[in-house]
């Protein structure tokens, strides 16, 4: 017996109601910082004064659990604080550079010939002896993990650095007094120059590549594409120990936690399957140009953020337009593009390689073909869910309607927020 149309009706109203907290939600990542932003001439909230020390039991509870004080260099690496506050991870990268310079100047007259333990730290490992000084070729290796853990320290410091000390008082000077809108410029401030940077040096990389403008036969022919140009494998290696930076904060709960907190951990963690799996296959070709396709997008969705908490109207509607079709061209259009290869050219690849034969760096067995298409379709899926709420923002612009929620300011909270002094 046919369903009765009624009976469909409550899981529509239910599916446009969960729909419009979303895009009413100001701390939700990318619907919140697109909301109507309160004029930069109006007074702020005012602050609210701070609790009587007697309050608290010791002195450093005083100190909240997202403050960026520290609290002590061990207190902080037994916290793990030292992620967020940039003096303690500045302290951890100095150490290892100190212990690397006094081994190469002392090691000549105490350990001659003996190689610096220290380097793996500093700088990538494992070159193939055979390769040619001109064009040095790496392979992948247990050091690699020593690298990623440093890395991961360095960008804990260069995050806050540019979040503390250059976006928030550039956020000032522009104007902006609220604290959670200058925690969300200064994050999307970061966000411009990081995805700006590495977009730039995936297409870089991607130019010296027979893979150049997604060329995607050449993802399978040839494989196993274990002998690594440095460029690449410091690129992706240092991409990696930021995907693992940003899922370190948000699961260690050490910054404070977004109301789209469970979308964002299964992206991160889809991203990190994606980077992990195609590195360990000796797949970094096809993962150069998965980070290319989603680097350029999100450098274009921080700035068009940027503008909109400036308030630059003709700015943000110029960036906000050609967002979107960078976004469309970028992360749906290419993505699809590496789907069609993964699933009809992955017969490309050599006999020789289809199998799943480690010791010789092949390791494409039949239902590889799969495990290399999940990731990123997942990904594309979340990609079309972020990209319905685009086209939603897009067309109510368009459409002249704006919101009537005045709380756009607190965007991750909806708590009143402290006026800086």
């Amino acid at each position: 017996m046919p369903r009765s149309p009624d009976r469909k009706k409550p899981k529509l109203v239910k599916t446009y109601s969960q729909l419009g907290k979303i895009e009413n939600d100001p701390g939700h990542h990318l619907a919140g910082p697109f909301r109507p932003q309160t004029p930069l001439d109006e007074g702020s909230a005012p602050s609210s004064p701070p609790a009587p020390s007697s309050f608290w039991k010791k002195k450093e509870d005083a100190v909240t659990p997202w403050s960026t004080q520290s609290r002590g260099f061990w207190t902080d690496i037994k916290s793990l604080r030292w992620v967020v506050v940039p003096s303690s991870s500045l302290k951890i990268l100095l150490i290892v550079v100190v212990l690397w310079a006094n081994w190469e100047i002392l090691a000549p007259y105490v350990a001659k010939d003996t190689p610096n333990p220290f380097s793996a730290l500093l700088f990538i490992s494992h070159r193939i002896p055979t390769s040619s000084e001109d064009d040095p070729r790496y392979r992948k290796g247990y050091l690699d993990l020593v690298f990623l853990a440093y890395y991961v320290v360095f960008w804990s410091f260069v995050r806050q650095t540019f979040t503390l000390y250059v976006f928030r008082p550039l956020a000032r000077w522009f104007g902006l007094k609220k604290e959670a809108k200058l925690d969300r410029f200064a994050e999307q401030g970061y966000a411009v120059v990081y995805w700006g940077g590495m977009a730039a040096w995936g297409a870089r990389i991607m130019a010296q590549l027979p893979t150049w403008w997604y060329q995607t036969q050449y993802f399978w022919i040839d494989y196993p594409h274990w002998d690594m140009k440095a460029e690449l494998k410091c690129y992706y290696l240092l991409q990696a120990a930021y995907w693992f930076q940003q899922l370190f904060v948000m699961l260690l709960g050490l910054e404070k936690p977004r109301k789209d907190y469970y979308e964002l951990v299964a992206h991160h963690i889809v991203t990190l399957w994606l980077i992990g799996w195609s590195y360990l296959v000796n797949m970094t070709i096809i993962g150069n140009a998965v980070f290319l396709s989603m680097d350029l997008p999100d450098s274009f969705l921080g700035l068009s953020k940027l503008l909109n908490y400036l308030q630059w109207e003709r700015a943000k509607t110029a960036v906000f337009v050609v967002f979107i079709f960078i976004w469309s061209y970028f992360r749906h259009w290419l993505n699809w593009v590496i789907l069609h290869s993964v699933w009809y050219e992955f017969d490309l690849l050599p006999e020789t390689a289809k199998s799943w034969t480690p010791e010789k760096g092949v390791w494409m067995a039949w239902w590889m073909r799969y495990q290399i298409f999940a990731p990123i379709l997942l990904l594309q899926f979340l990609n079309l869910f972020w990209y319905f709420l685009i086209c939603r923002i897009a067309y109510r612009y368009v459409d002249g309607t704006t919101f009537t929620d005045e709380r756009s300011d607190d965007e991750d909270d909806g708590e009143p927020d402290e006026k800086d002094d």
